[in-house]
């Protein structure tokens, strides 16, 4: 991409980038989605559970206080699974979604409308974010 290109889509893109930070929590061949609150931007959906990053936080301390926050558990951040940015009208999101570990605790809907353990099979009968539909794709095809 040519340095004009480059710079021509960085003007494009909408000033409210949020950085998010997501976990892959995978137990007996299911995975872990819970499900926005109604009130929530894009509320209803469903989505992989994790939050905003804070100012001098890293993506995985992030992933560790949104769950705990969020779900009551504690977990263990892995691998880097997915990498995504994505435009909405209002925003734009770049996500990074991890394989994560369950380390204790059972989730609750601490922060959340919903828990719920799927199997890949399941993924289609949910409906997310715009932004997840790659990372849905890598999903369907990846064994868990």
């Amino acid at each position: 991409m040519s340095e004009s290109a480059s710079t021509k889509n960085l003007k494009l893109k909408p000033k409210n980038c949020v950085e998010v930070s997501a976990a892959l929590i995978f137990r007996d061949g299911k995975l872990l989605i819970t499900q926005r609150h109604a009130k929530a931007h894009l509320g209803g959906l469903w989505e992989f559970p994790g939050g905003k990053r804070e100012s001098g936080e890293t993506f995985e301390q992030c992933l560790v206080r949104e769950i705990h926050e969020e779900l009551g558990v504690k977990i263990s951040v892995g691998e880097l699974f997915e990498e995504i940015s994505h435009d909405y009208p209002e925003k734009s999101v770049h996500l990074k979604f991890f394989r994560c570990e369950l380390i204790s605790g059972q989730p609750k809907p601490l922060d959340c409308a919903a828990v719920k353990w799927i199997e890949k099979s399941e993924l289609t009968e949910f409906e997310f974010p715009a932004a997840d539909a790659c990372l849905l794709h890598k999903l369907r095809a990846f064994n868990f």
